[in-house]
């Protein structure tokens, strides 16, 4: 993209980051929203964030890696924290439909650890590794 079309359409480059964060934030919403999992309570959860996650790494390499890397500049840019708050807790909402608050945080926090395990390590995602340890968070919500 040129310089002056995005000088003309943000007058930062933190406005420019919130809204390309905003926009990948919106890819993972709309692999969430097409695959329909949350709204049957037989669902397993841990099978449908697994799959979630492995339709999301399955994409385009790159652009995850992208949006990881948007996501983290939050660390060091603060106007980037609240869009990057605003993906983990409309995830966690989604997920205390069929669960906790509480679990619903750990849950998030389960996917983020999982996808950038991935990611830093370039292994191939473990779909049976994820839907077993989502599993144990779920069940230990249950005791």
């Amino acid at each position: 993209m040129p310089l002056g079309s995005t000088t003309y359409h943000f007058k930062t480059l933190d406005e420019l980051l919130v809204a390309a964060l905003r926009q990948a934030n919106e890819g993972f919403a709309k692999v969430v929203a097409g695959r329909g999992g949350l709204e049957d309570p037989r669902t397993d959860l841990a099978a449908e964030l697994a799959a979630w996650m492995g339709e999301w790494l399955a994409g385009d390499r790159t652009g995850v890696e992208l949006e990881y890397e948007l996501y983290l500049a939050a660390l060091r840019r603060p106007a980037l924290r609240p869009v990057a708050a605003e993906w983990a807790e409309g995830v966690a909402a989604l997920l205390s439909r069929r669960t906790d608050p509480v679990t619903a945080r750990a849950l998030v926090a389960v996917v983020d650890g999982i996808c950038l395990q991935v990611l830093l390590t370039g292994a191939p995602y473990d779909e049976a590794y994820a839907r077993e340890v989502l599993g144990r968070v779920l069940a230990g919500a249950r005791e």
